[in-house]
């Protein structure tokens, strides 16, 4: 069972409620949800929101468009992903942040590949980052996550999920694709006001003859409007990669 799990939750520091911002007339997340779907790979997706009350509307969203929900714990996002993988028996999990609105299906697909073929334990395209930020892929097992998950200390590990393998490389057998060309100074991913304003400039470009536009398409975009990368060009890179 390869699972999809969306981490979401309303209370984000820098942007509140950002899971819904209206994006060319859909909230964020459908967005998200709705080029995951495209994916010949993934068997389910499931939204893993938190148990505090301000996430009732999430699940109350994925209700209501048919979306499998699972809530956990807040704080220990890596807690949250092992019982809602258990939950779902997932064998193999793909990490989804609800705050990147370009997810690339055909990337992802192309990471899941690799983890299937090169069997595995963790595969990933950030390692060292060579993607825009916000085309991140994570794809492990199952006994991969639960190991982590029972040897985790440190509130980042447990905070960013991911984070024990980075640091426990010898470990784990570790697959990292890259890009052709290095494209990690992008970023393409919801944190601020001035992300949101870059995303929906672009969102305004795409055209109704096109269901889903991929990495080339959205660079082929910012090639002819340059002037779209100078609204979030300020805007720090994820402290994930730092730590």
């Amino acid at each position: 069972m390869i699972s999809a799990i969306i981490q979401a939750r309303v209370s984000s520091t820098r942007l509140p409620n950002k899971v819904f911002a209206d994006i060319k007339g859909k909230p964020l997340l459908w967005h998200v949800v709705d080029r995951l779907k495209k994916s010949i790979y993934l068997d389910n997706i499931i939204i893993a929101t938190t148990d505090n009350i301000a996430d009732d509307l999430i699940q109350d969203w994925a209700i209501e468009n048919k979306i499998s929900c699972f809530r956990g714990s807040e704080s220990n996002v890596l807690k949250r992903y092992y019982d809602t993988a258990k939950n779902n028996n997932s064998t193999t999990i793909v990490r989804i942040t609800a705050d990147d609105p370009f997810k690339d299906y055909k990337i992802m697909d192309n990471v899941i590949n690799e983890f299937i073929s090169q069997k595995v334990d963790f595969a990933c395209n950030n390692f060292p980052p060579t993607y825009p930020e916000g085309l991140d892929v994570e794809v492990f097992s199952f006994s991969a996550l639960e190991t982590a998950y029972k040897n985790s200390l440190s509130d980042f590990e447990k905070e960013h999920v991911t984070q024990y393998f980075y640091k426990n490389t010898n470990d784990f057998k570790i697959v990292s694709i890259k890009n052709d060309t290095n494209l990690s100074n992008l970023r393409w991913t919801i944190d601020t006001q001035e992300d949101l304003e870059m995303t929906r400039k672009i969102y305004n470009k795409f055209t109704n003859n096109k269901s889903i536009y991929l990495m080339k398409d959205i660079l082929k975009i910012l090639i002819e409007n340059p002037e779209i990368l100078e609204i979030n060009k300020k805007v720090g890179r994820s402290k994930m990669y730092k730590s």
